[in-house]
């Protein structure tokens, strides 16, 4: 498996929806040091708010990735390094594992395969709005965890498996437990970075962190602190 993702420590998620900090630019988020942008969100996404995204960010030199929410959430440009899709795994609703991903197959002829991965979610935040929307079980202990991403390379090839705690830090051991379980997989952690230490924390258990609100809540100097955290975890 070699995706560009096994060489990445940190992920800036940007929400479409949300703004930057007053007198921060895209330049700025774009020179924070972090390995990959991904641009996508839950609610509100609209292909203009993403098309206004993708321009500002896409000319400068950290690649950039869609990650729809849903179809309509989904722009073609050059300036894209690809699409990440999201799997969730333990979704009690179906259409956030195959439904979804259906309706885009059959509404977009546009679709570019070759740049076209997927990702494993497991979601464990009962709180967040991912797991009201797609009814997901978050009440797993960390065997149940390391299952899912068994399940999920083993038996689905997923190359990324993504335990997602949007909204708060999530438990150090269940996010080990998926990561001691995979063979080959990049395992992504999401949820509640918001500073060197909980950067440095969450990266020694995890591949790849992926920090969201915190460039639209606290700026890009935070941002950078977290990325300073991923890298000195994994020297």
């Amino acid at each position: 498996m070699s995706g560009p993702w096994t060489e990445w420590d940190h992920v800036l998620k940007i929400d479409p929806d949300k703004t930057l900090v007053d007198g921060e630019t895209f330049e700025d988020v774009c020179e924070t040091g972090t390995d990959a942008i991904a641009v996508g969100g839950t609610t509100g996404m609209t292909e203009e708010k993403m098309e206004r995204v993708i321009d500002a960010t896409g000319k400068y030199d950290v690649p950039v990735y869609i990650e729809p929410s849903h179809s309509e959430a989904v722009v073609h440009s050059d300036a894209l390094a690809g699409y990440l899709v999201p799997i969730v795994f333990n979704a009690g609703d179906v259409a956030w594992i195959t439904g979804a991903h259906k309706e885009w197959a059959r509404l977009d002829d546009d679709i570019d395969w070759a740049r076209t991965w997927t990702e494993a979610y497991i979601v464990m935040n009962p709180d967040a709005t991912v797991a009201e929307y797609t009814s997901a079980d978050c009440d797993l202990d960390a065997d149940e965890v390391a299952a899912y991403a068994e399940v999920a390379e083993q038996m689905f090839g997923q190359e990324i498996v993504y335990v997602e705690y949007s909204g708060r830090l999530g438990d150090p051991e269940k996010v080990a437990a998926a990561h001691d379980e995979l063979d080959d997989a990049t395992l992504f952690y999401g949820g509640g970075i918001h500073d060197y230490d909980s950067a440095h924390r969450m990266a020694s258990n995890a591949d790849v962190i992926v920090v969201g609100d915190l460039v639209h809540d606290e700026g890009v100097d935070a941002v950078r602190e977290t990325v300073e955290g991923a890298h000195d975890a994994h020297e």
